[in-house]
Order: C-alpha cells, then structure tokens, then sequence
C-alpha cells in the first residue's frame, strides 16, 4: 500500500547555460526521492553517502515499511527515551493538529488500515484522538489499539533534513523532491497540477517549500480516498498546495486543508506566519 498522496509538482531550473545539474535519485519513507544541485558540485560521492546515511536514520525514525522506532510504538504501545527528532516533529503535529480543528491527526493510522483493508471503520475510529497520546523525554505512550503515522508530515521533515545538510556542506542551488520539494537558492521554479493534469499555479521557489495533496490522487478499499478526516468528515477539495520555510510545516497543511472549509483554511493557515496557500481546486 502507498499512502503516499498524488503529488503534482513539478520543478525545473531556469534555462541558462550556467546551471550545470548533478542529481541523485533514491527512496525516502517508501516512495521515490530526488536531489538536483544546479551549478559545479565537487565530491558528490562523499555528499550522496551523507544523504543517504541521513534519509537512513530518518526512516529510522519514521518509517511505516520497516523496523523503526514508530514501527515499535504502534506495536508496543510504548517507546522510552525517543529521540529528539521525534519528539521535535510530534510538538509540531500537535501544532497543525490545534490550528486545523483536530483535522490533522497521525493517529488516524487505525482507522487508514481499516479503511484500506475492509476492517471494522467504527471501532477503529473509536481509537483514534492526538489527546490520548502521552508525550515527553522520558517516553511516548499510546493507549491500547492506538496507532501513529506520519505520513502526512514526514516526508516533508526529510526534505527540511536534507536541505539543512546541503546548506552546510556549502549547496545554495538545490532542488529536493521527498515528495514535498524544498528549492535553495533562486534557481528554481515550480508548477502545481491537479490530479487530471490541469494546470492551477506556478511560483518560483527560494529557499521555500511546497507541498500539494490530492485526496483522490491515490484511493483505497472501496474507492475510498486516502486522505481521511478522524470523524469521517469528506474532504473538500480535490488539490490544495500550500508553501512555507519548512516542509514539514507545509506537508501536514496541505494535508489538513484538504479536509477544511475555506474559511477553516484561512484560519489554519493565520496560525503559521509564513505559511501560504498557493492552490485550491
């Protein structure tokens, strides 16, 4: 299953004969990831093997597709001493959880499998609730049946990850496409289509992030998209792409507002000072 949402933007550098590009390509949380440096790019080798020893202890962290320390608490219900990283991107779901009126939830992941599978919708939606998750230095601790996911903010943490890394290594042209797209520098620019390929925005990126969801982009079970809201609330849009410093900021916003009202977007997005909304169909 790839929870991964239908993302529609596309990025290139500006034509001129200056902009030499060097590029890596991997996996990131279970789907495809990029990298493009514009310009010379020296010692790449010993730069890729940064990166991904990097992505390698984000999924680490994060990952739903392997052995990870989010993997262990939805298993064990529990997880002492969590990293930093991670009690650093729970403070922040917390935050878009607050401002988006409880819409965006990591621990919507029960009431996802049961969706994706066939499974009991109600009972799983009884244990979902951010409140019931116990967070500090010492452990998190989920209540029995409860489950996280990050899959709506993660990938956009592994892009401000990797963009924090090139930035010191001395990289000031990068493009990083984690699934969310982090442009450094004024090289790049973006387009942001809906699912049927319909053009609705471009924008030049410097040093900001974009993120786009699709709730339909990618369906589950019975045709059901895979974007949910916790009380199963529709979603209301079919493409909203947001931007902000951070793409952890403007993955779980693009995620959130899919589920929201304008008005309600409005209000989400007045939460964050540099967050924009850039696209809504």
């Amino acid at each position: 299953m790839n929870r991964r949402r239908f993302l529609t933007i596309t990025a290139a550098a500006l034509a001129t004969p200056l902009h030499a590009e060097t590029q890596w390509q991997g996996r990131a949380l279970g789907a495809m990831a990029s990298i493009r440096l514009a310009g010379p790019a020296p010692q790449t080798a010993r730069l890729w093997r940064k990166v991904e020893a990097e992505l390698a202890r984000i999924e680490d962290h994060f990952s739903l597709y392997r052995d990870s320390a989010l993997t262990r608490l939805n298993r064990d219900g529990r997880l002492p001493y969590p990293d930093p990283q991670m009690l650093a991107l729970i403070a922040l779901a917390g935050r878009v959880h607050a401002a988006s009126g409880g819409a965006f939830d990591p621990s919507i992941q029960p009431l996802w499998l049961a969706t994706a599978l066939g499974g009991d919708v109600a009972a799983a939606r009884g244990l979902t609730g951010w409140h019931r998750l116990r967070a500090d230095a010492l452990e998190l601790r989920l209540d029995p049946g409860m489950a996280l996911t990050f899959n709506g903010i993660a990938q956009g943490h592994a892009a401000d990850r990797i963009a924090a890394l090139l930035r010191a290594e001395g990289y000031g042209a990068v493009l990083i496409d984690m699934g969310e797209i982090v442009g450094l520098g004024d090289t790049w620019d973006a387009a942001v289509a809906d699912p049927a390929g319909v053009e609705l925005a471009r924008l030049p990126l410097r040093n900001r992030a974009l993120a786009t969801s699709s709730p339909r982009g990618t369906v589950i079970g019975a045709g059901q998209p895979h974007i949910l809201h916790p009380d199963g609330r529709a979603a209301q849009w079919s493409t909203v792409a947001v931007s902000a410093a951070s793409a952890a900021l403007a993955d779980a916003l693009s995620t959130a507002c899919c589920l929201l009202t304008r008005p309600q977007i409005d209000a989400a997005l007045a939460a964050f000072a540099d967050a924009r909304l850039e696209a809504l169909a």
